[in-house]
């Protein structure tokens, strides 16, 4: 049974919590810096799934993308069309927003995330009609390489 004292508590944080929209029960995500070559359209696709994911977004437009990669730390064999900086860590590629929460939230040892190539049905590589690939999402950094999510399309296996 709730006291008065108990119950002037709960609704006064109560208030405060709506007052604030909710601040205290969510936590906003940081920005998300993403470098692409001027002639993609794919890089655009992913910056709205992205957005659409609750990130704030700021694309750099540069035909330089290899030099961010190559300070990212980022390996050729995980290469893709854009680089993206996001909570200290590198993003590589296609990589869906839910694996980047899961990596902001967990904060793993490792450089960052990575979806080598531009798999088919992946965050901003849709294509009407066309069967979505099977890929992972793969953890890089200096011990190596390992599997962090795979992926059919834009759902988690």
């Amino acid at each position: 049974m709730l006291d008065r004292r108990h119950f002037l508590t709960v609704l006064g944080v109560s208030s405060v919590a709506l007052a604030t929209g909710g601040a205290f029960a969510k936590t906003a995500l940081p920005k998300v810096v993403v470098s692409k070559d001027p002639n993609c359209g794919c890089c655009d696709g992913w910056v709205d799934h992205m957005k659409a994911a609750g990130f704030s977004m700021e694309v750099v437009t540069t035909p330089e993308v290899n030099r961010v990669k190559v300070r990212l730390g980022v390996p050729d064999e995980l290469a893709s069309c854009h680089t993206a900086e996001v909570g200290g860590y590198a993003i590589e590629g296609h990589v869906p927003a839910a694996a980047i929460k899961r990596l902001l939230a967990e904060q793993p040892h490792g450089k960052g995330l990575a979806v080598p190539g531009m798999p088919v049905g992946s965050p901003g590589m849709e294509i009407p009609g066309a069967k979505p690939d099977t890929y992972e999402v793969i953890l890089f950094g200096p011990s190596g390489q390992t599997t962090f999510a795979r992926y059919h399309g834009a759902s988690q296996i």
